[in-house]
């Protein structure tokens, strides 16, 4: 299979062109710069993409997207995140809406933001969107896709939790602090986080590709725990007290109240219905168990 990636520099992207690659797929990234070998060029910003290294991919991978994490919600930065999202992924499904030969599926990155903050109602993908400024992100960059979709392309969005790797993510920005012992609970620890591995991740991805599944699927581990439950695994993974809450006044000096509240205090509960449905087997489940794996415990 040929497959598309966008995206390839960051955490999952590169993860899983190295996947596809170990499993004998032919890989083009598709890039900002300028492309080496095995790479294509694109500029969402304005609307140009090469097109000639699209004509005969089978599949199309498109992560593509500003951090969400990455600097304080203000205004612009926000305006960055629906952009980088909604315009890319216009362009991709746009793009190959277009081919003669089109690709036969489209994975296209989403968020379980998309569900708002619904305290410990479980949610799966029959649930209805939520409210607030990371939902209609989410949204809008799901409703994206639409050229490809009504081209006749299989589209599965990509619904995806926060994904745990020594090596990048929020487990990367976390783990500095534990090991310090000086790690725990933000606030009242009573937000959910629906987390999955990287290496699941991947594995769901390269599932997906092989398979028939469309529309949304959440990208998480069978088993979401609340905030508080997260800081003590951590914890005993690294052998470290989390006894220290971490009072919320600090990350939102740091970070800004709004992206605190809505990416730290503010959760879902969400569950992989149609990933199990579908048959695919989680490696890592469980949190200490996917601790364990990850931190070589």
């Amino acid at each position: 299979m040929h497959v598309l990636v966008t995206g390839s520099s960051g955490l999952v992207g590169g993860a899983l062109v190295k996947r596809l690659s170990a499993q004998g797929h032919q890989v083009t990234r598709l890039v900002r710069r300028t492309p080496r070998p095995g790479e294509a060029r694109w500029n969402p910003d304005d609307g140009t993409i090469e097109t000639n290294a699209l004509h005969q991919v089978d599949a199309v991978v498109h992560l593509a997207g500003a951090g969400i994490g990455d600097h304080r919600w203000t205004d612009e930065y926000k305006r960055t995140l629906v952009e980088s999202r909604q315009r890319g992924t216009d362009l991709i499904a746009r793009t190959i809406a277009a081919l003669d030969h089109r690709p036969s599926v489209l994975l296209s990155a989403s968020a379980i933001g998309i569900y708002g903050d619904r305290g410990d109602v479980e949610v799966d993908e029959t649930s209805e969107p939520g409210t607030g400024f990371l939902a209609e992100l989410c949204v809008g960059w799901e409703a994206a896709t639409a050229p490809a979709a009504d081209a006749g392309i299989r589209v599965a969005h990509l619904r995806t939790g926060i994904v745990l790797a020594s090596n990048g993510g929020a487990l990367k920005k976390q783990l500095p602090l534990f090991k310090l012992g000086v790690g725990g609970r933000i606030g009242s620890g009573r937000a959910w986080q629906s987390w999955i591995t990287l290496d699941d991740e991947v594995s769901a991805i390269s599932h997906l590709l092989a398979g028939e599944m469309s529309g949304p699927v959440n990208l998480t581990s069978p088993n979401p725990v609340t905030q508080a439950d997260f800081a003590d695994a951590l914890g005993k993974a690294l052998h470290r007290p989390t006894f220290l809450p971490i009072p919320a006044f600090g990350p939102k000096l740091l970070l800004g109240g709004e992206l605190v509240d809505n990416l730290l205090l503010s959760g879902q509960r969400v569950l992989p219905a149609a990933l199990l449905g579908d048959g695919f087997a989680f490696a890592h489940p469980t949190l200490p168990a996917a601790l364990a794996s990850i931190l070589g415990g």
